[in-house]
């Protein structure tokens, strides 16, 4: 039978459908490649081994010990992927092929690792330890972490990583020498930057988002809402003071904050704690009227007085002055400390200034209010010189009522230029009330009234014509001052003093010696100018006067005598 082009010829050969499937049983069925990564199933683990089939028809046998974990755990179990090589440095257990699981995924770790390289790719690792300029990463296999690659902050002390499983990108790979160089900054600025962005399309003015404090400063906090840092002012922390931003929050802590400010081109955010807590000021003169007595603690004390939170987010001051009715506290920590629960009256509210004026003294009783009643005009009263001035001295006689001792009622007789030369701070003395002013809160004291007044005396039993004597103390161009009493000075006018024999001994610059005493007459008195005028003049022409007069009656007497003797010799002669 003749065979034409139009006829089939059966030679013996499958249909072509069934060639492809004995060309991939053939291909199936060779021997792998050295060094050929493949991917088996498990299909039993046993004490000693993982079989494992691989394909080719074949089973294969992972000893144990390389799929054990740390914890002594195997992860595989029957129908498993995993991934082998075969062993031929080994033993051939019989009936089966020995196969390396380490050797695979090493390999397949290597692949892994040039991936991610190329591709940018993250990868975890487990820092193992530290070592010199880094740390060792296990990536699943060491690989070394700079220290200057651990953050995008330097870290000062790496040793905080140690056996945290951390994010890494690879920077270096040499699979030939087994060295990969990974870095946690760049995985770290790349998630910074996906949660900053995915923080700015979320953020809105006036939105209430949860951040974490980041670090303090002296003007507030950093806080991180996830990518980006917004800034919360010591001033929006609280509706009450703030010093500083540690008194309200610490690094680390998770805050609830108020959007108030966001400038999207700077990525500038501004927050606030106390703008999601109604504000206390606004009702607070209603709630606290002048005179309301209110309990608080002393937050801070201050040179000039106490802080005292009567409410969260209310403060006010009681200024020293306020804080007793003496004068004499030097510090208000003499009086209260931080965190002491004080009472105290409010004085005045100032909710636009937010200003809370607080006082204690007037937790008692004025002591002006009866200083009229308990002391009189002319009384003596005993105090201490609390505070010396230009022109007197402040005497406390008792707490929170001073007197004043004005400089001219220091003394009757000395002319005192300054308090301070009479009187000196801290000592006790007596002193006689000349005024009293309740009202403004005003006592006149004087020290001289509680000694007679000198010149008063003097006019008292003298008056002009009187003879005195006095000591000269003092010379002037115009004459010379006598003191005529203790405490009282005359002046002699130079007109008044005779010419002095030059025996006295008299200084040219002197009309009369300092020191020396001599009998003069008062030729004039002023008693609301306290002025004496002298003469020794007068007293000399007094002298002389009176010598004359003694001569003159002397003289008469002699004449009469005369004249009687002449009468008796007469009556004798007529006899």
């Amino acid at each position: 039978m003749a065979i034409t082009d139009e006829q089939d010829v059966d030679v013996g050969f499958p249909p072509d459908e069934d060639y492809a499937h004995l060309i991939e049983d053939y291909i199936h069925l060779a021997p792998p490649a050295e060094g050929e990564l493949m991917q088996g199933h498990v299909v039993k683990v046993t004490p000693q081994e993982v079989i494992v089939d691989f394909g080719y028809k074949l089973e294969g046998l992972v000893p144990i010990e390389q799929v054990r974990g740390a914890d002594g755990s195997v992860p595989f179990k029957a129908g498993d992927p995993i991934d082998v090589m075969i062993d031929r440095r080994g033993q051939q257990p019989e009936g089966y092929i020995l196969l390396s699981y380490s050797k695979a995924r090493g390999l397949r770790i290597w692949d892994t690792l040039e991936q991610a390289m190329r591709e940018g790719l993250l990868v975890s690792g487990r820092v193992l330890e530290r070592t010199k300029g880094g740390l060792i990463v296990d990536v699943g296999v060491p690989a070394f972490m700079p220290g200057s690659q651990a953050d995008v902050r330097p870290v000062h002390d790496l040793d905080q990583f140690v056996g945290q499983d951390i994010p890494v990108k690879v920077l270096k790979l040499n699979r030939r020498r087994g060295n990969a160089v990974v870095s946690r900054k760049m995985a770290v600025e790349e998630e910074v930057v996906a949660r900053k962005h995915d923080a700015l399309e979320h953020l809105t003015e006036g939105a209430v988002v949860t951040g974490v404090v980041k670090n303090l400063t002296d003007y507030g906090a950093f806080v991180d809402l996830g990518g980006i840092d917004g800034l919360l002012h010591v001033s929006d922390m609280s509706h009450g003071r703030v010093l500083h931003a540690s008194e309200v929050v610490q690094p680390g802590d998770e805050i609830t904050v108020k959007v108030l400010k966001f400038d999207r081109e700077k990525e500038r955010i501004s927050l606030g704690i106390r703008q999601l807590t109604p504000d206390p000021w606004e009702n607070l003169a209603e709630r606290y009227p002048p005179q309301t007595r209110v309990i608080g603690r002393v937050m801070s004390v201050t040179d000039y007085g106490a802080f005292v939170q009567i409410e969260p987010g209310v403060e006010g001051l009681i200024h020293v002055s306020e804080m007793t009715w003496s004068r004499r506290m030097k510090h208000p920590n003499k009086v209260m400390k931080p965190g002491d629960q004080v009472e105290a009256v409010v004085l005045e509210v100032k909710p636009k200034d937010r200003r809370v004026s607080l006082g204690i003294k007037q937790l008692e009783a004025d002591p002006w209010t009866t200083v009229g009643q308990r002391y009189s005009v002319g009384s003596v009263v005993e105090g201490r010189v609390r505070k010396i001035t230009d022109f007197g001295a402040f005497l406390e006689i008792e707490d929170g009522v001073d007197g004043l001792v004005h400089v001219s009622d220091l003394s009757w007789t000395k002319h005192v230029k300054h308090p301070s030369d009479a009187l000196k701070k801290g000592q006790v003395m007596q002193a006689v009330i000349l005024n009293i002013d309740p009202p403004a809160r005003r006592l006149s004291l004087g020290i001289k009234q509680l000694q007679p007044d000198a010149w008063e005396s003097f006019f008292r039993t003298h008056e002009t014509g009187n003879l005195v004597r006095g000591r000269v103390c003092r010379s002037a161009a115009f004459g010379v001052f006598v003191e005529v009493a203790p405490g009282v000075e005359g002046l002699c006018h130079r007109s008044e003093i005779p010419p002095m024999p030059q025996s006295t001994g008299a200084a040219e610059e002197s009309l009369l010696p300092i020191g020396e005493e001599y009998d003069f007459k008062i030729i004039k008195m002023n008693e609301g100018e306290k002025k004496i005028g002298l003469s020794l003049r007068a007293v000399a022409e007094d002298e002389e006067r009176t010598r004359l007069e003694d001569y003159q009656r002397q003289a008469a007497a002699a004449t009469m005598t005369i004249e009687e003797a002449m009468q008796i010799r007469g009556k004798g002669d007529d006899r």
